[in-house]
């Protein structure tokens, strides 16, 4: 099958060949595209070289599918050109999420309503994709009434630049340019994307509309609080959640255990909880702390960590490609 890696040389899209190759996904031929500034480069996969092309080459070369992680600005102008040329992209962009013409895929959850005419596939934010793994089979259990999270979010969820900041500030240089408005090294930035007029970030809306779409259920209340802390490994959320319906703590943790792609990390007496140190280069996502909220009836605290490069994104765009090619709906 022939893979196109749209944003070849990014962070997401390097650890999107990476996965294609850890995960025996059937390549035949890999065709690497970026932007003109990258076109003629060398990427590796699978011990071979290949040379980064240009948008109109790669179309032109008709892949089979097309996974995009290049920036909302290029998926919204080039994405259409892959779909009319009957090229199916699974794009990891925000620009096709809340499209109500497209799907929001998380394949554990939704995958079953995709079909030969999806040709624009959405992944969602990397933030909601590790929180409704790990809600999804409560939900179906017990019914959610509300979610309030709080995140603590990785510098790798901006980019090759914030983390080469993160570590010229750890050395004390000033020869790298901050793509933050503050110091991350030593901090805490309560910021992830725009401020919106409603006081809430980008960022937080994204979990607050992308959660209600993956689960198809536009009653399940969630408020959102996103956080950038100075860490590589992954993504970590503070979760609580209201049910409708009285649940049973050991019943929980049987539930998740027995749930695809997540791991229960829940020993505290041996200090065993997820932590974005061992959740980094995994696809699985990690949850612990669970445990009764004693203020309030029908309601679950919990910890959940993820490696925001991996299922947050590059994976979980693998597995939506592997699921049309077992399928058949490429």
């Amino acid at each position: 099958m022939k893979v196109a890696v749209v944003g070849a040389t990014g962070l997401v899209g390097g650890e999107i060949m990476k996965v294609l190759t850890e995960r025996n996904f059937p390549v035949t031929e890999l065709i690497p595209v970026a932007s003109e500034r990258s076109v003629g480069k060398q990427v590796e996969f699978k011990g071979k070289q290949y040379t980064v092309v240009g948008f109109e080459d790669a179309i032109k070369m008709k892949p089979d599918v097309a996974i995009f992680s290049a920036g909302g600005g290029t998926s919204t102008k080039i994405a259409p050109l892959f779909a009319e040329a009957g090229i199916t992209v699974v794009d990891n962009s925000s620009a096709w999420r809340m499209d109500p013409t497209k799907k929001l895929v998380v394949p554990e959850i939704n995958a079953h309503t995709l079909t030969t005419e999806d040709k624009i596939i959405a992944n969602p934010n990397c933030s909601t994709i590790q929180m409704v793994v790990v809600l999804n089979p409560l939900h179906l259990k017990y019914k959610i009434k509300r979610v309030v999270v709080s995140t603590y979010q990785s510098v790798t969820g901006t980019g090759k630049a914030a983390v080469d900041q993160l570590f010229a500030e750890r050395e004390g240089r000033t020869d790298v340019p901050a793509v933050y408005p503050h110091k991350i090294d030593l901090n805490v930035l309560p910021h992830i994307d725009v401020f919106l007029d409603n006081g809430y970030t980008k960022e937080e809306m994204k979990m607050v509309n992308e959660t209600k779409k993956i689960m198809m259920d536009d009653s399940i209340a969630v408020t959102a609080t996103t956080v950038r802390i100075p860490t590589i490994g992954g993504h970590s959320e503070s979760v609580n959640i209201e049910f409708e319906n009285e649940f049973d703590l050991q019943e929980v943790f049987d539930l998740l255990s027995n749930t695809e792609g997540v791991i229960v990390q829940d020993d505290p007496k041996n200090f065993v909880y997820p932590m974005p140190i061992n959740a980094h280069g995994k696809d699985e996502v990690f949850v612990g702390r669970i445990r009764r909220d004693e203020t309030q009836p029908k309601t679950l605290n919990m910890w959940i960590v993820a490696d925001n490069l991996r299922k947050g994104a590059a994976t979980n765009a693998v597995q939506i490609a592997e699921y049309l090619s077992k399928n058949n709906l490429l």
